[in-house]
């Protein structure tokens, strides 16, 4: 290989090699061989600067979720936050760590809000980074943040969250499924009773359709629910009760039945099935199935074909369930 022959150059040109060949590429690969395209022709211009500017890329129908109004699909923090859901390739949450340094991370979040993404949800543990996004960036992406509450009932995380200046919170799917388990509905209603005396639209997420059956029938008032949902069509599904952190919906028939009686909005979580459904398909299932939101974590490079495709999904879809939001 030439001294002046990069290891991108020889990977760009491998990708265009098998794309004029005629072999298929991969969504990943295509949007990573767009993405280099547009690095070349940013490198030649000159660093990029300046403030976000938001939709230059790109708009995205947007929903009502209480006094806030956000893009139908939008950015969910796993991936940023290096939980990767991996299943047994214990390397990756540290690569996904490695790959989003907090520059990476601006970055993302700029590219999304330009292509229409205007939300994002994240951990408690990317505060930081929203501010800086704020203050340094100029950026309007609206923060769903996850809130956690312990057995004891303080709100001290919920507190924090409002004053680090969050949108909207609500409980993390893990504690939710953790407390309707322990029957601690009254905590739950506590901590959503304390975020909207914030004036925040609240909700509660669970990954077991046990959460928003429990939410309503002990009717709690959220604002919306956080629910899981996901196709089983893809080769390592097993809702066999054998479960190697790869089914995080294990009753999407019974879920859509459910949210097709319940009044309140519905986000949706791991439609993608941490990345085993591609997104034309999760997509379009996720809202067919009468989500009114889609929260999906995307690398940068992702972000232009999966804004392509949310569009596309939105076209039409065949609901049987009204819209909520």
């Amino acid at each position: 290989m030439s001294a002046k022959r990069t290891r991108r150059d020889f990977f760009k040109g491998t990708l265009a090699a098998a794309a004029g060949a005629g072999t298929a590429l991969s969504l990943e690969e295509r949007a990573l061989l767009a993405r280099m395209n547009d690095r070349a022709g940013a490198a030649a211009a000159g660093p990029v600067k300046g403030k976000v500017r938001p939709n230059a890329k790109g708009t995205l129908p947007r929903g009502k979720l209480g006094n806030l109004e956000i893009s139908r699909v939008f950015l969910g923090g796993n991936l940023i936050g290096g939980w990767a859901h991996a299943r047994d390739l214990l390397y990756v949450s540290k690569l996904l760590k490695a790959y989003h340094t907090d520059e990476k991370v601006l970055d993302t979040m700029q590219l999304g809000e330009e292509h229409g993404f205007n939300c994002i949800n994240t951990h408690p543990n990317a505060t930081p980074l929203i501010q800086r996004y704020r203050k340094e960036r100029k950026g309007k992406m609206v923060w769903l943040a996850q809130g956690f509450i312990g057995e004891s009932g303080r709100l001290d995380g919920l507190k924090q969250l409002v004053d680090d200046g969050a949108d909207a919170i609500y409980i993390q799917g893990g504690t939710g499924d953790r407390l309707v388990k322990a029957d601690r509905m009254d905590l739950l209603a506590k901590a959503v009773e304390y975020i909207q005396d914030q004036g925040l639209p609240a909700g509660i997420g669970g990954h077991r359709l046990d959460v928003p059956m429990a939410v309503e029938t002990a009717r709690i008032p959220v604002d919306y629910h956080v629910k899981t949902i996901h196709p089983h069509g893809y080769w390592s599904a097993r809702p066999d009760g054998k479960r190697h952190d790869n089914l995080w919906c294990e009753q999407p028939e019974e879920t859509i039945t459910f949210m097709a009686a319940s009044e309140k909005p519905w986000i949706a979580f791991k439609v993608m099935a941490a990345g085993a459904v591609h997104p034309k398909q999760a997509f379009r299932y996720a809202f067919e199935a009468g989500a009114d939101f889609i929260m999906a974590g995307m690398f940068d490079f992702q972000i232009a074909e999966d804004a392509r495709l949310a569009r596309r999904a939105l076209e039409n879809p065949n609901r049987r369930r009204p819209w909520r939001a």
